[in-house]
């Protein structure tokens, strides 16, 4: 995997563990209100979707970060093809919140942009690095 791939990928799963931890302790937070768009009256409706998605994501952020470590070890195929999963997961999720929650089309643009960006990276870096060698 190319540099701007893993630095993409690491981005992608800081922000994801971030956002977690954001969705699973502090959802309740007023500033957070342009995020999620959770009303006072709603916090406990919706607790358990949130803090469930919170661990979601942290565990996704989490399993980019051992992909990352496994392309360092000589497990590039298999760190790839995590990255890749994930990220591809995460951009059908916003599109999916975008189509779904309009109204939460910045939440759905953090959650698929960064995850496109990262699967660009690796799909034009593998291009990039596997272009035949002419014969001279």
């Amino acid at each position: 995997m190319n540099p701007v791939a893993q630095v993409l990928a690491g981005l992608e799963a800081l922000t994801l563990i971030a956002v977690g931890v954001l969705e699973s302790f502090f959802f309740r937070s007023p500033e957070l209100y342009p995020i999620f768009l959770i009303d006072p009256d709603e916090y406990d409706a919706v607790a358990l979707w949130t803090r469930n998605v919170g661990v979601y994501n942290m565990l996704m952020g989490a399993a980019i970060v051992v992909a990352l470590v496994l392309v360092h070890r000589a497990k590039a195929v298999a760190g790839r093809a995590i990255i890749l999963t994930i990220s591809s997961m995460h951009i059908v999720l916003g599109v999916s919140l975008v189509i779904t929650a309009p109204e939460l089309w910045l939440s759905a643009v953090f959650e698929f942009g960064l995850a496109l960006a990262v699967v660009l990276a690796i799909v034009i870096g593998d291009r990039r690095g596997s272009a035949p060698v002419s014969a001279a």
